[in-house]
Parts: C-alpha cells; sequence; structure tokens
C-alpha cells in the first residue's frame, strides 16, 4: 500500500481504527477501568471535537512537519460524506486530517511517530 496512492478518506478509514485501537490499548494497559468508564474515557482521545482539538494545539506548537501536514490536508479537504448532526463541519473535516495523517503514518510505518503524537495528546488531555 502506497498513501501516496491512497484518498484523504481512505487514510481517514485506516487512520481511524489506528488511534482508536491505540487509544483503547492504552486505555486498558494503564488500567483505566472496564465497560462504560472505557467508553467515555476513549470518547476524550477518538471524538470529532477531541481529534480537532489536539490538532489545533500540536500544529499551533509546530509539531508536525511538511510530509505530515500534507496528509492532514489531503484528508481534511477530501469530500467528507455525511456529517454526523452533532458536529460542526470545520471539527469534522479538522478531524478528518488528523486522522488521514494518522493513516498515512501507519501505512508508512511511522509507528514511532504515531506514539509521539499519541503521548502528546495524552500530555494535552492532562493539561486540561
Amino acid at each position: 500500500m502506497d498513501a501516496l496512492q491512497c484518498s484523504g478518506r481512505t487514510l481517514a478509514f485506516l487512520g481511524d481504527a489506528v488511534w482508536s485501537l491505540k487509544v483503547r490499548s492504552w486505555l486498558i494497559e494503564t488500567g483505566q477501568g472496564n465497560g462504560d468508564r472505557l467508553q467515555r474515557k476513549s470518547i476524550a482521545f477518538v471524538s470529532a471535537k477531541a481529534q480537532s482539538h489536539f490538532y489545533e494545539i500540536l500544529h499551533n506548537r509546530g509539531f508536525f512537519n511538511d510530509e505530515e501536514e500534507s496528509y492532514y490536508h489531503r484528508g481534511r479537504n477530501s469530500n467528507a460524506g455525511s456529517v454526523p448532526h452533532n458536529t460542526p463541519v470545520a471539527i469534522y473535516r479538522q478531524s478528518t486530517g488528523f486522522e488521514a495523517m494518522i493513516g498515512a503514518l501507519y501505512i508508512t510505518d511511522a509507528h514511532e511517530r504515531i506514539e509521539e503524537i499519541f503521548q502528546e495528546t495524552i500530555r494535552i488531555q492532562q493539561e486540561g
């Protein structure tokens, strides 16, 4: 699979799964609870609002390189299809871009970089 050949939506589809697995694994490994509690905690990382927030903060800090930003823009600018009713379009598009970037990093075997991004999102969550 070549990340350059994938559409932004395809990268976001994959990135959504990668990010969700990363979050859920971490929650279980760190003993964050079970059942409903795990679901509520995961939302703080996997919801469109959370992903948009993470991207905005990390982008403003200059955390992402040019290649990562280009994958983000491919996802953000892709035809998003239907947007959930409770999510503003701008937030949904920004989260789609974030997921596309994660998907591209996964395809290019940049697993350490995904981990770096994840660790930064944990810090952001702890900052409140």
